[in-house]
């Protein structure tokens, strides 16, 4: 079982195994967050490298008043949405005009494949959607974050978050309802 406080105790008395033990339980969600706001494979990787430095380099300044995996994710979001504004020819809109309206893309032969196999196409959906709904779905539905803990991490008000969720949830449900419409005409 991991033991945040003995594994970050290690890692401050300059135990560079406890540090790969920590990488090691973390390094999935580090990915999940980053992977939910960055395209660029590489960007990806070096984004998920540039976390783990600054989790080294600020590990003293964590005093165990959140659970470690939250702080981490903070400091995850935090970093690929800098990456996100210093690269804005990338990053969408924070909030699309026509947010209340917002609808997918007519689909392509491509994500007819995909569609068949529906972790992949619940995922492909979830790539198409504003970050911001993005990121709440995977805290709360992939890390089984609290919207307490999302507000934490992302900064964003919880009843913002559950007012995100509310609506990416409904979008889902709004586009796989067509979809399977479609194939039943």
């Amino acid at each position: 079982m991991f033991n945040e406080h003995e594994v970050v105790s290690r890692i401050l008395n300059k135990d560079l195994r406890a540090f790969e033990l920590l990488v090691k339980q973390y390094e999935k969600l580090v990915f999940f967050v980053i992977n939910r706001l960055v395209q660029d494979q590489q960007n990806k990787e070096d984004i998920c490298q540039e976390v783990f430095i600054k989790i080294h380099q600020n590990l003293h300044r964590f005093e165990f008043q959140s659970k470690l995996s939250t702080w981490i994710a903070r400091i995850a979001y935090l970093t690929a949405i800098n990456y996100l504004k210093k690269n804005k020819n990338n990053f969408p809109a924070e909030y699309p005009e026509n947010i209340d309206n917002y609808h997918f893309t007519d689909e392509n032969p491509e994500q007819e494949l995909i569609k068949k196999n529906s972790a992949a196409y619940v995922n492909l959906l979830i790539e198409q959607m504003p970050h911001q709904y993005k990121t709440v779905l995977t805290l709360y539905h992939l890390n089984e974050f609290s919207c307490a803990e999302i507000e934490e991490i992302t900064g964003i008000p919880e009843g913002t978050v559950k007012s995100h969720l509310f609506r990416a949830r409904k979008l889902l449900k709004e586009k796989i309802e067509k979809d399977l419409k479609k194939e039943n005409i």
